[in-house]
């Protein structure tokens, strides 16, 4: 198969770069390169391109020409950033897909696996979040995700594609160590970087109606959520006719914020004890998904743990201090 991942050098995207070609199937890389890192896709093809301005469009219908699909990463992702500047993100986001979709209709290719987001459920909270579960995104960013899936569709409908939207919950560790998230926008890079500075990792609110009274939430393994990439590639590539199918990619269980700090102090080593905070506004107390779906209509189930999680995360955070060093 050849296929062109937008966004493929970011810390996601390069993991199912890999993936790909590590099955053998022929991949191309656009990336802007402003978050994304060119050394983490190796010598796989690339081209830098801002995606949500007009005139690309011809420049990637060029470059999409006999591909057999797309697999769109190519986003801005900070929820505060987004409250921010919120019609930069419809025009980064939301506009890039649609760039994207009208370069797919001039290149005559298919098929497309869309990365969203669990911030689509908005303030829904529960163990066993179901793909039906009513979709009232709280921010810019989750709208701009939400908007994503219909326009696919909307597109699937009009012109015959066939779309899947994956939507991530907790996304955390390292399939390589090279590939690890340098973003501090989640807990585990967070915690390392207190760490780090020898500052105790902040906790927000141990009151909430929980085991431990800290929130829970679905952490899945990034190699998981890689292999979930390829198995909608395949769904796709099988199915006899468009449509747009939608799915949750979660382990199905959940952790406490303080079992992963917890965890991620002993891997470290580091004697440092959390600080708890007051709670942030609009912070569930649970969030699980069901990825029941996933796993009957394309074979997928998660296979990595909080563990394996914890130690490939701080893996690769070492590595990356001793680059930096």
């Amino acid at each position: 198969m050849k296929v062109l991942v937008t966004g493929g050098a970011g810390y996601i995207g390069s993991h199912v770069v890999w993936q790909l070609r590590g099955r053998g199937d022929e991949v191309t890389v656009v990336d802007d390169f402003v978050t994304g890192i060119a050394e983490r896709i190796g010598d796989t093809p690339s081209h830098r391109l801002s995606l949500e301005n007009e005139s690309a469009v011809d420049e990637l219908a060029a470059i999409l020409r006999g591909h057999d699909a797309v697999i769109h990463f190519a986003a801005r992702k900070r929820v505060d950033e987004s409250v921010r500047r919120p019609a930069w993100y419809y025009q980064q986001n939301v506009g890039s897909l649609a760039n994207v979709l009208l370069a797919m209709e001039r290149a005559d290719v298919p098929t497309i696996v869309f990365s969203s987001s669990a911030a689509v459920y908005g303030s829904s909270e529960g163990e066993h979040l179901v793909e039906s579960t009513p979709t009232e995104p709280i921010n810019p960013y989750g709208r701009t995700k939400l908007i994503g899936e219909q326009l696919l569709g909307e597109a699937s409908s009009a012109v015959g594609m066939r779309a899947a939207s994956l939507r991530y919950f907790n996304v955390a560790g390292a399939g390589r160590p090279e590939l690890g998230d340098t973003a501090v926008l989640n807990l585990v890079p967070m915690v390392f970087e207190r760490i780090d500075q020898g500052l105790p990792p902040l906790i927000f609110g141990d009151d909430y109606a929980t085991p431990d009274g800290t929130c829970i939430r679905d952490y899945i393994h990034v190699s998981d959520l890689a292999d979930a990439h390829l198995a909608a590639l395949d769904l796709l590539a099988r199915a006899e006719g468009p449509g747009h199918e939608v799915f949750n990619i979660g382990t199905g269980s959940g952790s406490s914020v303080r079992e992963m700090v917890d965890a991620i102090l002993a891997v470290s080593g580091s004697d440092l004890v959390p600080e708890v905070r007051p709670r942030r506004a609009g912070d569930p107390a649970v969030v699980v998904a069901d990825p029941a779906r996933a796993a009957e209509a394309m074979g997928w189930r998660a296979r990595f743990g909080l563990t394996d999680i914890v130690e490939s995360a701080w893996s690769a955070h070492a590595l990356l201090s001793v680059t930096d060093g």
